[in-house]
């Protein structure tokens, strides 16, 4: 089992920027494919993007490409999202999630660890 604690979220305006931290503690971090997925009000939850375990590999989901870069250290036990130009869509809270699978399974099946969630909210 893995336990995952997000943190980093918060309120920025319109085209700014935020980072996301996800650290990871107890089985061995590199034997799972980590991802963010986020839940905004009356909307179903949805992924964000993926990392491979190398870290070489990385999906992102069509609204966020190009905005949004994930990665992880793995001498850490700790993943990141680098949320660049945001825009009020992209208000939710966002989780990050272990599991297996590869980057692009991991979208439509989750894996069954995930962090607590961090809120963030993009003002207009």
């Amino acid at each position: 089992q893995v336990q995952l604690v997000d943190s980093g979220g918060g309120l920025v305006q319109l085209g700014g920027s935020l980072r996301l931290s996800c650290a990871a503690s107890g089985s061995a971090f590199t034997g799972y494919i980590v991802g963010y997925f986020r839940q905004a009000p009356g909307r179903e939850r949805e992924a964000v993007a993926a990392i491979s375990r190398t870290g070489h590999n990385k999906w992102y989901s069509d609204s966020v490409k190009g905005r949004f870069t994930m990665s992880r250290d793995n001498s850490a036990n700790t993943m990141s999202l680098q949320m660049n130009n945001l825009k009020p869509e992209d208000t939710a809270v966002y989780y990050c999630n272990a599991g297996g699978g590869n980057i692009f399974t991991l979208a439509t099946k989750p894996g069954d660890y995930w962090g607590q969630g961090t809120q963030v909210n993009v003002s207009s």
